[in-house]
């Protein structure tokens, strides 16, 4: 198991096939001020991908947009809307078919309010990660190692804890809404850029 940090573009070839484990860090929560500054990525394998981009970065990123882009690859987010939107907006990538861990949770862990990665992983999986890193600076010239051990400790566990939701979601005969949910994020993270984060436009008002 390893940690591989790289600048502006995934290496070609890193990445086995099958779904892949993403996540992002940005500067802050607006996705349009936030700029992008990680990407991580986990094949499932035991290794985390870093990719990094630096201030003024053009998000050339070819590798990586493929990656993302490939319809044929799923990709496992926890948390997937706000992910998409900025990978959408950055990286100019729709990065689907998705499947979310947290929409997952709220679907089957109905008996609790908590639905945070730290708490998946701590409940389903017996582990434990730390998230005193995650409202560090992420844009900075140097990423320490403590950042980098974060960032790749939000895509480690995704496989595994996809394959928990998946039994769940059956045991529970929830696995079509679930798949009808993950099917829209990358609409609702477009809705989110465009300027309708909030507002239910499904509703009377």
């Amino acid at each position: 198991m390893a940690v591989h940090f790289h600048e502006e573009d995934l290496p070609a070839g890193v990445l086995a096939d099958g779904p892949i484990a993403v996540d992002t860090e940005t500067m802050g929560l607006v996705t349009r001020r936030d700029r992008l500054c990680v990407v991580q990525l986990s094949d499932g394998g035991g290794d985390e991908h870093l990719v990094r981009f630096a201030p003024g970065s053009d998000y050339a990123a070819p590798n990586l947009k493929a990656v993302l882009g490939d319809p044929a690859r799923l990709k496992l987010f926890h948390f997937a809307r706000f992910d998409l939107a900025a990978i959408e907006y950055y990286l100019g990538v729709t990065a689907a078919p998705v499947f979310c861990t947290k929409i997952a949770s709220k679907l089957t862990r109905t008996y609790t309010d908590r639905h945070g990665l730290k708490n998946l992983v701590t409940e389903l999986l017996g582990g434990d990660i730390s998230k005193a890193q995650q409202s560090s600076d992420w844009g900075g010239a140097e990423l320490s190692e403590a950042q980098r051990d974060y960032a790749a400790s939000d895509v480690r566990y995704l496989h595994r804890l996809r394959d928990v939701f998946e039994q769940r979601l059956e045991r529970e005969g929830r696995r079509e809404i679930a798949q009808a949910c993950f099917d829209f994020l990358p609409t609702r993270a477009r809705l989110d850029v465009l300027g309708w984060p909030d507002h239910d436009i499904f509703s009377h008002e």
